[in-house]
């Protein structure tokens, strides 16, 4: 059956109502629409947003399926309510070439969860020394746009201002991991407080800080646009909201686990809480989220890095750096940020979905619903409230730093151009 009505739901949080999708397109939105010939999917009291669009995710593939593969990290993306992803290039080997952007390319259109559109690396290998293919990612079937050494900082400024000219050529952008390498080797943890009572490296703040300094004003010397990556303290935000200010082409994201989790979770050496940027404090958990509220940060963004059992269930400092993300995303931003009166579903709405679209040019992403529209729809029992169980994750990987933790919100239907990926909070 190719019509579906929607019926009753409150789209973008607002008043109830009928959306009609006929095929790949959602046809009319109104309220008592004709279910003639349509599926019925019972809406009321629920929230209907545009499919959620993930700017970075790891989907391991090739090279580390024993941690994810396209199938099953699309799969999380579905569960979550992801309509489309951003596969980053750490794979093995590296997405620097148009070879292999477009294998992990085709690898998404194959499996249907979800659109997966490749970043290719910025340098050969991620090793910082000369440039990667990025001309020919762009042009091959995969039409690369972003680029990033996310796990690595391009951290040589000559090398970072080359990607930004080249970049500019094609509209594209280059995502920076923010970590000045000499500044954290053997870092654990953030340096603070904490660090400094367990007795683990600390991560200092101005090693993010620094990077981006300097890359929003390389940006600006060149005149191209620079992303940058998880960005975690109250320093990184002020430098954004400066630069901005400044109308350099800049844009931001925070991931879900830096809006609710601090450092004090590191007392418990458990290394699920270990990730790259490390948990911070409660200052800057604060300042992330009146960033992310007031647009200083422009979109959240998962950094979902799944990981198998033994990198993660060993002692901290041999563990693997990353948490999985896709599944829990929305409830924890709706926790942090929507239940604390920071956001509207709307604007839930502008930061999970059009703006990430529009950062990297996912056409067919991040669009109103309204008529005319791809179908590309999420559906959000926003009143349900649960323990998180990773054992029912899509995922391959169980690395959730919220296994037992009370969420609010639960994805119970997603739809990719029409087609349901998650009905009834079940993958078909």
């Amino acid at each position: 059956m190719s019509k579906i009505l929607i019926r009753g739901a409150k789209v973008l949080g607002g008043e109830p109502q009928d959306v009609l999708i006929d095929g790949e397109t959602i046809v009319e939105v109104g309220t008592a629409l004709s279910d003639e010939g349509a599926q019925v999917v019972e809406a009321a009291g629920k929230v209907l947003l545009p499919g959620l669009v993930d700017l970075h995710t790891h989907l391991r593939e090739p090279g580390r399926e024993d941690s994810e593969t396209v199938l099953t990290g699309t799969r999380a993306a579905a569960s979550g309510g992801f309509t489309a992803v951003f596969a980053m290039a750490n794979t093995f080997p590296v997405a620097d070439t148009a070879g292999v952007v477009e294998q992990v390319y085709r690898l998404g259109q194959e499996h249907g969860y979800c659109d997966v559109q490749p970043i290719g690396a910025v340098t050969v290998g991620l090793e910082g020394r000369k440039l990667a293919e990025l001309g020919a990612m762009h042009e091959s079937a995969a039409g690369v746009t972003v680029f990033s050494d996310d796990g690595k900082c391009v951290d040589d400024a000559v090398i970072m201002r080359r990607a930004l000219e080249y970049v500019k050529a094609f509209g594209g952008v280059v995502a920076q991991h923010a970590q000045e390498p000499r500044l954290t080797e053997g870092a654990q943890m953030n340096e603070g407080v904490v660090s400094a009572e367990l007795g683990l490296g600390g991560w200092p703040a101005v090693a993010e800080e620094s990077i981006i300094a300097r890359d929003v004003l390389l940006a600006e010397h060149v005149g191209s646009r620079v992303h940058i990556c998880h960005l975690s303290t109250a320093g990184s935000v002020e430098i954004v909201r400066w630069a901005k200010s400044r109308g350099i082409d800049v844009t931001a994201e925070v991931t879900p686990h830096h809006l609710l989790l601090t450092d004090e979770m590191v007392r418990t050496y458990n290394p699920v809480y270990k990730v790259n940027p490390p948990l911070r404090t409660e200052r800057d958990v604060m300042a992330l989220r009146e960033a992310l509220a007031d647009g200083t940060i422009d979109i959240v963004a998962t950094d979902h890095a799944p990981h198998p059992h033994e990198d993660k269930d060993c002692e901290w400092a041999a563990a693997a750096m990353g948490m999985v993300g896709l599944e829990t995303a929305l409830s924890v931003v709706q926790a942090t940020m929507v239940d604390t009166g920071l956001l509207t579903w709307a604007g839930v709405a502008e930061r999970m979905s059009v703006k990430p679209a529009q950062i990297g040019q996912a056409g067919g992403h991040g669009r109103p619903v309204s008529a005319g529209e791809p179908a590309n729809l999420t559906l959000v029992d926003t009143e349900y409230r649960g323990s998180v169980d990773p054992a029912g994750f899509a995922s391959r990987s169980r690395n959730t730093p919220y296994e037992g933790r009370e969420l609010p919100g639960r994805v119970t239907h997603t739809w990719l151009r029409g087609k349901a990926t998650l009905v009834d909070g079940k993958l078909t």
